[in-house]
């Protein structure tokens, strides 16, 4: 499972290369053609704003599976040990949740837009660039399940708790 979860992560790596590359040539193709040429894309900035959420949820993936997402640290600073796994374990089941009902809740969002039958840039459905949103949530509820079974098994395995250290 962490094989995959690998090379999900290095696609995931390129695709926001890929997307971030577009998103500014786009924007500055943009600039260049109001200021010079006093025209422009009439999607291109549409197309920015989507490109903008897909890099934004894209690097959110991958901050949950480095380990590098936004998280409570409240507590765990003056615990140690044992006692420091197992809050770190509950904060990655919360996460795991949370990420699972908004996966959810974006289901339901992108199938009502669907039902509206909009169009965006190009006449591309609007629930098409939108579908991010759910893909994300899903595959970060995955990776914070995954480090929450990893702090399981840091539980069970005693040399693998570290050692306490006293804090400055």
């Amino acid at each position: 499972m962490n094989r995959w979860d690998e090379y999900f992560a290095r696609a995931e790596k390129i695709l926001v290369v890929f997307l971030l590359c577009i998103m500014i040539l786009l924007a500055f193709l943009q600039i260049v053609l109001r200021n010079l040429f006093a025209t422009g894309l009439s999607w291109g900035d549409e197309v920015v704003r989507y490109l903008v959420l897909w890099v934004g949820f894209i690097g959110a993936t991958l901050a949950a599976k480095e380990g590098k997402h936004i998280n409570m640290e409240v507590f765990s600073r003056w615990v140690f040990g044992r006692g420091r796994i197992y809050l770190n374990g509950i904060s990655l089941l919360c996460s795991a949740f949370i990420c699972g009902l908004l996966t959810f809740a974006a289901l339901k969002f992108v199938h009502f837009e669907a039902q509206m039958e909009s169009t965006t840039f190009l006449g591309l459905p609007v629930w098409l660039p939108e579908l991010i949103i759910p893909m994300a949530f899903g595959l970060m509820a995955f990776r914070f399940a995954i480090r929450f079974f990893i702090e399981l098994a840091k539980i069970q395995d005693p040399k693998s708790v570290p050692q306490i250290i006293k804090a400055p």
